[in-house]
Parts: structure tokens; C-alpha cells; sequence
């Protein structure tokens, strides 16, 4: 008899604002931590600048701005998170890194339809993860957001 193949990928745990949110580990190059970025004039408010990294500038992505959430003040445990969605680099700011976890695909469901829209079209899951809901963020959909933005 055979059984079906379920596919399964790691994602890095993080918490902005007060929901906690999956990264697939695939397309993380590096986590840093939080320093002021170089502002940019211009610039919209979710990107409140560039860092450079490892000689490489990247535009730093306030996650909290791009999900609807108030902008807060960074604290000792927000992070950059460096993402490669090609062809794109960018450093997504969160509150805080969390865990890695290893996902299968039967652990994932739909986004739920009451979802605020904003919020929703950045997402391309929600899974459970220690008691707690756990969104899963489309780094492609990500991106789109950040360019429609600037």
C-alpha cells in the first residue's frame, strides 16, 4: 500500500505586535540585530530607511507598518530579518525571533475569510504552533506589497 507524500518546510518563528508570524527558512539569508537604518527621503513610513550588511544595502522593512499594525519603538529584542525573495534582498523588522519550526503541509490551512484584507493578502496560511495561531507569511506576495508601496 502506499502512502501519500506530505510535503513539509522550516520557518523561523516571529512575533510583531502581538501575533506571531512563520517565515519559510528557505529564504532567510540572516538574522541581525536591530540597528537605526539610514533614512531615505521620500521614503514611505514602512520603509524607514536602508542598513548595510555585510557590504550589501538593503532596504529595511517596517513589518509592523506593512500589516496594518501602529509603528513602536525598537527594544533589545527586535531583530532584522534578511530575506532573499529573488530577485529581492530586503531586512523585514520585527519585535522578536522566536524558534524555528518544521511545518507539513497537513498542518497548514486557509487564511480565514474574516481577515482584514491588508493583513490577508500577505499571508498564504495559519497553522497552530504551541497553543498559539501562527500566520504564515507569502514572501512573494511581501514584496509586491513593498513595491506597490514605494
Amino acid at each position: 500500500m502506499r502512502t501519500s507524500e506530505q510535503s513539509s518546510e522550516d520557518y523561523l518563528i516571529v512575533r510583531v505586535g502581538t501575533e506571531y508570524y512563520a517565515l519559510p527558512s528557505a529564504a532567510i539569508r540572516e538574522v541581525t540585530r536591530w540597528r537605526a537604518p539610514t533614512p531615505v527621503p521620500g521614503a514611505p513610513p514602512l520603509l524607514p530607511g536602508i542598513i548595510s550588511q555585510r557590504g550589501v544595502v538593503l532596504p529595511a522593512v517596517d513589518l509592523r507598518q506593512l500589516l496594518g499594525m501602529p509603528a513602536a519603538e525598537p527594544d533589545r529584542s527586535s531583530r532584522f530579518v534578511i530575506v532573499r525573495q529573488e530577485p529581492v534582498d530586503v531586512a523585514l523588522m520585527v519585535d522578536a525571533t522566536l524558534d524555528l519550526c518544521h511545518l507539513t503541509s497537513t498542518d497548514l490551512a486557509r487564511v480565514p475569510a474574516g481577515l482584514d484584507p491588508q493583513h490577508a493578502r500577505l499571508l498564504s496560511a495559519i497553522a497552530q504552533h504551541e497553543g498559539q495561531p501562527l500566520l504564515v507569511i507569502d514572501l512573494a506576495a511581501l514584496i509586491t506589497a513593498i513595491q506597490e508601496s514605494a
